[in-house]
């Protein structure tokens, strides 16, 4: 328990050294840390990119049309599958999408990877659905793959019927997501998936050129997404407009040791093209003003058990034997906290156990909560391992004490 002791005093000079926030030490500031309130977007998101925690919420669970947003699950799909190098024959479907498109021709080969900068820079419809017929052989399979993913990810209101998100609809539902599922799509983009330094690597492009593979036309996209112009930190983003969605965006920033996501939907219509970099920035700085980085860890004593019908070597004639049990030494956290908010930590522990037990088994359990919902949990574990107590492990210990 030292050693645990040491850990956790090393922790709190790191939070010193990192300006970390420390317990309930809150440094007030002048600004206003009310949640905005006058948003432009009927749909909105704040969320902590480390643990999908959502820090603010304007009809956060309605479903709505989300448009080109769609695009940052294709291009994060069409990652995975490993298809970079891949040839594209485009097809006719592909190259009768209405605008925006790159305008490929029927019969055109491109390589995948190329497309994919004109899929996040440009939005380029018909690129998307080239790559959705490449990674899948059809839209509807390669629609299926996203709704699947989708769920993977733990999007419950989310149904995508188009890979590049025009307006669509079907027996199922409107293509459309909610602000909450959609910060939750980009979470796994830029933190869970195994493509996203690649992915950052696209988005964060400013300008890309291509040909198609017989280099017989070339192409100059361009990045529109002005937030990463907009605030220092900003990492990514996607933004995205039809009829029926209105303008949407989802983007992400880095500050230090936060990483934050906004979502937008229906954020304004033509002639308000701008209202979205403005939520945006109220959002993000929302955030930065008001949740501060806290290392959440909690040193839990000395923790003893006491295993029943066990093999006591110090002790042959005792049928019981103490147990030491631990957490385990990466049992901590960071999470973004506001004033007022404090975590609460239980200890559960079983006291006691039946012979045999095997060191690193679970005996209880570290469990934090933040306003009554449990945020993150951690096994304490047996130290050591002990024999269960047995008729040949007695006789074997008479007869020895009978020889001495």
């Amino acid at each position: 328990m030292k050693k645990k002791r040491y850990i956790a005093g090393a922790l709190v000079l790191v939070q010193m050294l990192l300006g970390l926030g420390m317990g309930n030490v809150w440094a007030k500031t002048a600004e206003s840390e009310d949640e905005p309130k006058q948003l432009y977007a009927q749909s909105a998101v704040l969320m902590d990119a480390d643990n999908g925690r959502i820090l603010f919420g304007k009809e956060a669970e309605v479903i709505r049309p989300n448009a080109s947003t769609t695009k940052i699950l294709t291009c994060i799909l069409a990652l995975e599958s490993e298809a970079g190098e891949r040839v594209i024959c485009v097809s006719r479907n592909a190259a009768s999408q209405p605008k925006v498109r790159l305008g490929m021709k029927e019969g055109e080969k491109f390589y995948l990877r190329d497309l994919l900068y004109s899929l996040m820079l440009e939005s380029h419809n018909d690129s998307a659905v080239a790559i959705a017929e490449a990674v899948e052989g059809t839209v509807e399979k390669f629609a299926d793959r996203m709704n699947q993913k989708a769920r993977e990810i733990g999007c419950e209101n989310t149904h995508f019927i188009t890979p590049n998100g025009l307006d669509a609809s079907d027996k199922d539902g409107i293509h459309g997501t909610t602000a909450a599922d959609l910060a939750a799509i980009m979470r796994y983009c830029i933190t869970q998936s195994p493509e996203k330094e690649r992915f950052l690597e696209i988005t964060q492009t400013r300008e890309y050129t291509f040909g198609d593979v017989e280099g017989k036309r070339k192409f100059f996209c361009r990045n529109h997404n002005t937030f990463l112009n907009m605030m220092d930190g900003a990492l990514s983003g996607k933004t995205g407009f039809t009829n029926d969605a209105g303008y949407c965006y989802v983007g992400a920033l880095r500050e230090k040791n936060r990483t934050l996501i906004v979502t937008l939907l229906a954020c304004g219509w033509p002639n308000h093209k701008s209202y979205k970099w403005s939520d945006t920035r109220k959002l993000m700085e929302y955030g930065l003003l008001v949740y501060a980085p806290y290392y959440i860890w909690k040193d839990p004593g000395k923790m003893n058990l006491l295993a029943e019908n066990a093999v006591n070597e110090e002790s042959p004639w005792k049928r019981t034997k103490k147990v030491k049990a631990a957490v385990r030494e990466d049992s901590g956290f960071q999470m973004l906290l506001k004033e007022g908010e404090q975590v609460t930590v239980k200890k559960r522990i079983e006291e006691n156990v039946k012979a045999p037990v095997t060191q690193g088994q679970a005996v209880g359990e570290m469990e934090y909560f933040l306003n009554g919902e449990k945020i993150a949990s951690y096994q304490i574990e047996a130290c050591e391992s002990v024999k269960k107590r047995s008729f040949f492990w007695c006789l074997k210990c008479v007869m020895e004490w009978m020889c001495l």
